[in-house]
């Protein structure tokens, strides 16, 4: 980051005004690269880690009692988590200052009103016509309605064939994380390059527009970190602050490391030592890695908006609530993966005519947002484990 604010800086002091797009069209050349990387792991991802968790469930009864419990708390804490998002955003405006050039005002305002993505055509689009369609496409909506008829159907195909079966996809997800870190060893060159091709167009000026981005970023995330401790609250009483002194470790390791998935270990003998049954948090949190992401949450509500203000889009509050959905929907199953929200937003943005260039915008200080929103992960998952056993009557 440092070196691309150098570098975009002196380009912009020595570059004529008429060339600087020029030169930045170069360092552009290097997030391109990483945008298609990026790109190129979703649609495996997206299935291989949907279809091992379902395919690996047990006990069908219990697991169909807990998992509908477990989900109404997510489903509902990650509405919740959309909202504040939204919120926020719209109240602080912090994308207004940028004033990015966008795509043609005429040809994205039709876009956005036209309903591209009206009621009719979202319910039937979540449906494949043909899986192969929506993987090389990298449609999430329908890959997620595939992926959980197969993780199904699969764990209950018996003997030798489903046991292999599953173990070969396990792998595959295996395989899918390794290539997702080695993706990601590229984050800091694109980092650089988002930075140096900004302020090599736009100056300095354009760090205020960040320092605004942060600061609203944050004051959502402290937002949502009291509703969800209110919320435990309520079932918990007074040992919600006791689980919260509890998962300080997880939290700050995940903080840290701008990765749950290194936290994971410390979460499960954290909530273990609250007195959570292993069978609860082996089923739960797996579960929320995958469905309840709610500081993910906040940040693509947030930057979708943010984006829009930045390029200069008008979105109407229907557009807003329409994308709320189709968010709420599309992070469902990016368990573990590093940057996973960036994956998920530069999908959901063309679908409502906003410039997937905006992504860039906010890569450049994905990793002070990302420490925030993975310890906000952490927080969510950790309360929503304990609220399940609590209405399982197995908290000790």
């Amino acid at each position: 980051m440092g070196l691309g604010v150098v570098a975009g800086f002196l380009c912009h002091l020595h570059v004529a005004d008429g060339h600087r797009a020029a030169v930045a069209s170069y360092f552009s050349i290097i997030t391109e690269v990483f945008l298609r990387l990026i790109k190129m792991i979703i649609a495996p991802l997206v299935f291989a880690t949907l279809v091992s968790g379902l395919a690996n469930m047990d006990d069908a009864k219990s697991i169909g009692r807990i998992g509908m419990k477990t989900l109404s708390w997510f489903f509902g804490a990650s509405l919740i988590s959309l909202s504040i998002g939204l919120l926020f955003v719209n109240v602080m405006h912090p994308g207004t200052s940028h004033n990015a050039p966008g795509p043609d005002a005429a040809a994205a305002s039709a876009s956005l009103q036209s309903g591209v993505l009206n009621f009719n055509d979202f319910v039937t689009h979540i449906f494949p016509k043909s899986i192969f369609e929506a993987m090389a496409n990298n449609d999430i909506l329908p890959i997620l309605v595939f992926a959980m008829f197969f993780g199904i159907a699969l764990g209950r195909v018996p003997g030798e064939a489903g046991h292999v079966l599953r173990l070969t996809v396990d792998g595959v997800v295996d395989v899918m994380f390794r290539i997702t870190k080695a993706v990601m060893l590229l984050a800091p060159l694109g980092i650089f390059a988002a930075l140096a091709a900004a302020i090599t167009v736009h100056g300095l000026s354009i760090l205020l527009t960040y320092g605004a981005l942060i600061g609203s970023f944050y004051a959502a995330l402290a937002s949502l970190w009291i509703v969800l401790i209110l919320a435990g609250y309520i079932i918990l009483r007074r040992r919600v602050f006791d689980l919260v002194k509890i998962v300080r470790e997880p939290m700050l390791i995940a903080f840290s490391t701008s990765s749950s998935e290194a936290a994971y270990p410390s979460t499960i003998e954290s909530l273990k030592r609250f007195g959570i049954e292993e069978r609860i948090v082996g089923f739960v949190l797996p579960l929320g890695y995958s469905f309840n992401l709610d500081g993910s949450m906040v940040f693509q509500a947030f930057a979708s908006v943010f984006i829009a203000q930045a390029f200069g889009v008008n979105m109407t509050l229907g557009n807003e609530i329409l994308m709320l959905l189709v968010l709420m929907i599309s992070s469902k199953g990016m368990a573990a993966v590093p940057r996973g929200s960036l994956v998920v937003l530069s999908v959901v943005l063309p679908m409502f005519g906003l410039p997937e260039a905006g992504v860039l915008l906010v890569m450049g200080v994905d990793q002070f947002l990302d420490m925030g929103r993975t310890a906000t992960n952490v927080l969510g998952n950790s309360i929503a484990t304990a609220v399940v056993s609590k209405w399982e009557g197995q908290l000790a």
